[in-house]
């Protein structure tokens, strides 16, 4: 039928025909159609992948960043004494560690192969010989009670040690000047390892008589060295010095010009001539005798801590109105 061929001729007309494909074209077409393009490149809000190894190929988009909430200002202070509360408590136990240690190392040195404790000089003077003659001392406090001030009555190049014990008399306690020189083993040890230990004038604690133990103060010097006032004041008695029922030398008693309720006893003392009662006495300049030699007669303790006899001139302080009274 007509129609029917008009219609195979236009399905017909429609396919090229074979003279006009073009293999440069067509294809090439044909094998794009199979490949992959290249898309658009563009940045991606977030990242996609969940791994934390990016490829080196990729980089990560930069974000931005987030500053931490600045603790309070009580906080901080709070924060602060902690921490020096801590400091403190670590240097408390450091220091404790450090007399712990100190203690043990004392310890073991003083029980094992330690040297024996030597004779520990006074800190005036070294003993010189009894011939030579040095003059007066230079001023020097050895010993008070109250305001009173004792001067040393011997020149330190003579002195050969300083002790105290106590008097039978009723003689009043001086206060030493210096540091004990004869301390016991704890007392030693505390000293040394606090540094607590005063430096300056040595002295030593003697046994004695039923009494303050400081009653009594001895200046140890060689016999025959020159002794002086220990204070300003006037002579106000000059009495034999008894030693087993035999007369020593003599007792002095003066009369403090700035404590006239008192009177400063010197015994054992070669008395210097032309030396009476109501005679003006200044402290380190007046010559009142000289030690003697009593090595004969007793044993004096002084010589424990001395190179020589232990000869020495005793100074005590009494009211003077118990001196009236003997």
């Amino acid at each position: 039928m007509p129609p029917q061929r008009h219609s195979r001729a236009r399905r017909s007309a429609r396919r090229p025909p074979s003279w006009d494909w073009s293999f440069a074209e067509d294809g090439a077409l044909a094998l794009d159609s199979h490949e992959l393009w290249g898309e658009t490149a563009y940045e991606r809000g977030l990242d996609v992948s969940q791994s934390r190894v990016l490829s080196p190929g990729l980089k990560r988009r930069p974000r931005s960043s987030t500053v931490p909430r600045m603790r309070s200002r009580k906080v901080r202070r709070a924060s602060l004494r902690q921490r020096e509360r801590r400091a403190q408590h670590v240097r408390r136990v450091a220091a404790l560690l450090a007399i712990v240690a100190i203690v043990v190392i004392t310890l073991t040195l003083t029980a094992f192969g330690a040297a024996p404790p030597r004779r520990e000089a006074s800190a005036v003077a070294r003993p010189v010989a009894a011939a030579v003659s040095v003059g007066p001392p230079r001023q020097q406090v050895v010993a008070l009670q109250g305001a009173l001030r004792l001067q040393l009555p011997v020149a330190q190049e003579r002195v050969s040690a300083i002790a105290y014990h106590a008097a039978a008399s009723g003689a009043l306690p001086l206060t030493p000047v210096g540091k004990r020189g004869n301390n016991g083993f704890l007392r030693r040890l505390v000293e040394r390892v606090l540094g607590s230990g005063r430096s300056g004038l040595t002295w030593y604690q003697l046994d004695g008589a039923d009494g303050p133990p400081t009653s009594a103060l001895d200046v140890g010097a060689p016999t025959g060295s020159d002794v002086y006032a220990p204070v300003d004041g006037t002579v106000v008695g000059i009495a034999d010095y008894v030693l087993n029922a035999k007369r020593f030398g003599v007792r002095m008693d003066i009369q403090p010009t700035h404590a006239p309720s008192l009177v400063v006893s010197v015994t054992r003392l070669g008395a210097a001539q032309k030396l009476a009662v109501g005679d003006a006495m200044i402290a380190r300049r007046s010559r009142i005798g000289r030690v003697l030699d009593l090595s004969a007669v007793e044993r004096q303790a002084l010589a424990r801590y001395t190179q020589d006899a232990g000869n020495h001139v005793t100074l005590e302080v009494r009211p003077a109105a118990s001196l009236a009274l003997n």
